[in-house]
């Protein structure tokens, strides 16, 4: 890359940090050229141009110049030999741990993609609530690696826009950066959704003088209505973008031209005071959408947005968005946490240079730090973050008028828990604006929640059906593992005192002996009476396998065959009855073990191809589920073990799809059809219509692996009048 892009990028720094040290920038520039010197990308091109434009779509954010200098050094530590010490050496602390935050943790062996995807995300979270500027470097990476994805293979095409699309672009729009949430969300649209972008663009191509011309023409009308009452306004017009469009579409299940409000108008004033005197002009010119205005001026979103939006009936009787919004609004509404950069004020401010009075708009983060100690299992961690911080909002009071703001769906269990643990634990019920209502009742916008509770409520399994908050699903999953690790230590203790018994053993004088109690649990390689029991009542280690230690000799004075098996994390070896006849006893290796009692999980299917997990259920041999299933996060994680699907083994699974269709004659039969074209039976379908002009069809056949799903679900969703196809 010619020297004069190096410059371009200084000039660009120096228009909003003049003081910025430009020669550290240069020296970041000229070190990471020579370090990926030779390095090449899937284009072809030169490694070192990726650097570059991340560095410049950080200074587009107009970030400090340690974070351009991160963003040209991100991948070096990753991609070449230079470590963090020397970056830190070359640099200084403050660029080597931003830097260190951004690197993947590449030299960590881990036992799959999504272990590896969520312990990147968990490190990441670490150091972004250090240092906030770690996740916008980020977001610039993902931005600049999404522009250039075309050049992959198609499944890492997938794979990365579906991370993108599952963590990145929400993370963007929690950070008010809108810009980047529509970009993000649009480039994986395009690679995980391929033909239904292609359509929308070739819809929108053929539209868009027609487009411009209406857009030009209402902005224009806009400007001229409020000019006449003095206000000084810019108007521009935009359409919404491609994902957003094409997710209305899927929902209502309506096609293009039936979408009536594409397109949005931005009014931008000069005064709050201005924002609702031309929200009064607007419903006076065009008559307004009931249950379409949403005031964020007075009530902003969590990621500090605020604007008025408004849905009217306009020009040419088309429904039109407005927003209505402040030149400051404005500029947080595209840049987000990025617009309330405070270069000098550093120092003692939270997350890097954002300003304290902002940085309580963003306690999220501080929140996600919390989570990531709680979780042993960081797929359990990603898990509940994309619940928390990436759906629709409801907005909730206190008694006492405080505002509270949970995901779309929470209930009062949600709402207790995120006052106190043992608030949660108790509640019976909550008092919603004064009427009593039950713990599954869903929080709507402006309710007064006042919780209820009783001396003798705890929480149960079913709590996890209802709950939605990530700190509400941890302390009821933990209280539920605690309640059944004690469980398990009480039959464990039980089963080793029975059998022991047999063989005139006292387990009183046992756990008294501490020579001999010591001898046992160093031989299976425990460090604690209460781990014995444990793996007993959890069905991992055979009471057998304990009394070969303490009474070798057997009954009729003989001796053990082979010694008792070592719990080693991974091994299973006398710890797991073998298969009975008629039992499933193919498709699955543990660790190179097969031929193990097996069952699949009803909760999700698994099928060959999908990643999966086992846990070992006493007496049921180990059940697999697929990694992610919420079932599975309910389960104990001392009970997992690694499984593998056997290459060798030819699988038919039964499995479900859940069809939502127009409800209109023919349609099911089209369906019927499709399955057939694809090579499958249908062995049983349950349809119901509904009365909002749906059908939901869910489908059972069997399927041999995850590739043949794909490719059915891939052709039913091409079907005219299918909204959403999902396994059930």
């Amino acid at each position: 890359m010619p020297p004069p892009a190096v410059e371009k990028l200084i000039e660009q720094v120096r228009t909003y940090q003049p003081m910025a040290d430009t020669a550290l920038i240069k020296r970041a520039w000229t070190y990471s050229q020579q370090a990926h010197e030779g390095q090449k990308r899937k284009s072809g091109d030169p490694y070192f141009v990726h650097p570059a434009s991340v560095a410049n779509v950080i200074a587009d954010l107009r970030l400090d110049a340690a974070s351009v200098c991160a963003g040209l050094l991100h991948d070096v530590v990753e991609d070449t030999l230079a470590t963090t010490n020397d970056i830190e050496r070359e640099f200084g602390g403050e660029i080597a741990t931003l830097v260190d935050g951004v690197t993947k943790l590449s030299k960590i062996n881990f036992t799959s993609k999504e272990d590896r995807q969520a312990e990147n995300f968990r490190k990441m979270v670490v150091a972004m609530a250090r240092d906030i500027r770690v996740l916008l470097i980020k977001l610039c990476d993902r931005v600049d690696n999404m522009r250039t994805l075309d050049h992959m293979k198609p499944e890492a095409q997938e794979r990365i826009s579906r991370e993108t699309m599952d963590i990145y672009a929400p993370l963007a729009n929690r950070l008010g950066m809108q810009e980047f949430k529509s970009e993000l969300e649009d480039l994986s649209f395009k690679h995980l959704e391929p033909d239904a972008w292609g359509e929308l663009v070739q819809s929108f191509t053929k539209s868009r003088k027609e487009r411009e011309r209406y857009i030009d023409d209402v902005s224009k009308k806009i400007s001229a209505r409020l000019a006449e009452q003095g206000f000084a306004v810019d108007v521009s017009g935009r359409a919404k973008h491609l994902y957003s469009i094409w997710r209305k579409m899927r929902a209502n299940g309506v096609t293009l031209d039936q979408i009536h409000d594409a397109i949005a108008f931005r009014v931008v004033v000069e005064s709050v005071s201005d924002c609702y005197a031309t929200l009064g002009v607007v419903h006076s010119k065009w008559t307004p959408l009931p249950g379409r205005f949403k005031d964020y001026i007075a009530l902003p979103k969590p990621n500090m947005y605020q604007s008025l939006h408004t849905t009217v009936i306009g020009p040419g009787r088309e429904r039109i968005e407005i927003q209505i919004r402040t030149h400051e609004m404005h500029r947080v509404a595209e840049r987000g946490i990025a617009a309330h950069w405070k270069y000098k004020e550093r120092a003692g401010s939270m997350g890097g240079g954002v300003a304290e009075s902002d940085a309580k708009q963003f306690g999220w983060l501080r929140e996600l730090m919390e989570w990531q100690k709680e979780f042993k299992d960081p797929a359990e961690f990603l898990e509940g973050v994309k619940v928390d911080l990436f759906q629709d909002e409801v907005y909730v009071f206190t008694p006492n008028g405080d505002v509270r703001v949970f995901p779309r769906g929470s209930t009062p269990v949600d709402f207790a828990f995120a006052i106190h643990t043992q608030l949660g634990e108790k509640v019976t019920g909550a008092r919603i604006n004064g009427k009593l209502e039950p713990i599954r009742y869903k929080l709507r916008n402006g309710d007064v929640v006042e919780i209820v509770t009783g001396s003798n409520q705890h929480p149960s399994k079913d709590w996890l059906d209802f709950s939605v908050t990530t700190r509400a699903r941890s302390k009821i999953r933990n209280y539920l593992r605690s309640a059944e690790r004690d469980k398990s230590i009480r039959l464990g203790q039980e089963l080793l005192e029975r059998e022991l018994r047999k063989v005139g053993v006292s387990m009183n004088r046992l756990m008294k002996n501490e020579a001999e109690l010591r001898k046992v649990l160093e031989e299976i390689r425990l460090s604690s009476s209460e781990e014995l029991f444990l793996g007993i009542g959890y069905g991992k280690i055979k009471t057998q396998a304990i009394l070969e230690i303490v009474s070798p000799q057997t009954s009729d004075g003989g001796v053990p065959s082979q010694p008792p098996p070592a719990l080693k994390e991974g091994r299973i070896e006398g710890l797991v009855r073998k298969v009975t006849k008629g039992r499933d006893t193919e498709g699955i290796k543990i660790n190179g073990i097969d031929d193990v009692l097996v069952r699949y999980a009803k909760c999700c299917g698994p099928l060959p191809g999908d990643d999966i997990l086992g846990f070992i259920t006493r007496g049921r041999g180990i059940t697999i589920h697929r990694r992610g299933c919420s079932k599975a996060f309910d389960m104990d994680p001392e009970r997992r073990v690694e499984v593998a699907w056997d290459t060798k083994a030819k699988i038919n699974r039964s499995v479900q799809l859940k069809v939502t269709t127009a409800n209109r004659p023919g349609i099911l039969a089209t369906v019927g059809s499709t399955f057939s074209t694809q090579g499958i039976n249908i062995s049983e379908a349950l349809c119901r219509a509904g009365e909002d002009g749906r059908a939901v069809n869910v489908f059972t056949f069997n399927c041999g692996d995850l590739q043949q799903l794909k490719n059915v679900m891939k052709a039913l969703s091409k079907v005219e009048g299918v909204v959403s196809v999902d396994r059930a």
